[in-house]
């Protein structure tokens, strides 16, 4: 059997229903009038929107006409434009959001070396949680997890 006779086989009898999604990419760029100019540059289309979260369905009609294809096989990403400083502080909120998370689980973990300690030294739940201030139902969790 030949590389392409298979081919054709496997297409017959798997290849029913299947649609061949292609990306385009969309770039955004908010206007001073407060529009999104979208461009897929890939087909040459053009549009507009008042929202970013539109920009999709937008686009997606005019990209199936120039490319050719049914509106099912396109697939859309919209790739905001936005200044370098706004991706900077993106970026920094991002970095600060980790070192919080971080130091989240860091002073879980010293609040139950806390509770236990406490504990070990016959402290009672009411009382640990009183040190800690926490609720007696707080300072069993801690020195139980």
């Amino acid at each position: 059997m030949t590389a392409r006779k298979f081919f054709d086989q496997f297409a017959d009898e798997f290849g029913k229903g299947w649609v061949a999604m292609t990306t385009y990419r969309v770039t955004a760029e908010h206007t001073r009038s407060g529009w999104w100019a979208l461009e897929a540059s890939e087909v040459g289309a053009v549009s507009q929107t008042r929202r970013l979260d539109r920009a999709e369905a937008e686009m997606r009609e005019a990209i199936a006409f120039l490319a050719d294809v049914p509106e099912s096989e396109v697939e859309i990403e919209v790739i905001p434009v936005i200044p370098d400083e706004v991706r900077e502080a993106m970026r920094n909120s991002e970095e600060l959001r980790s070192e919080a998370q971080k130091a989240n689980r860091d002073a879980a973990a010293e609040a139950r070396r806390a509770a236990r300690t406490l504990h070990a030294a016959k402290y009672t739940y009411r009382d640990i949680g009183t040190v800690l201030g926490v609720s007696h139902q707080r300072a069993e969790q801690l020195v139980k997890s």
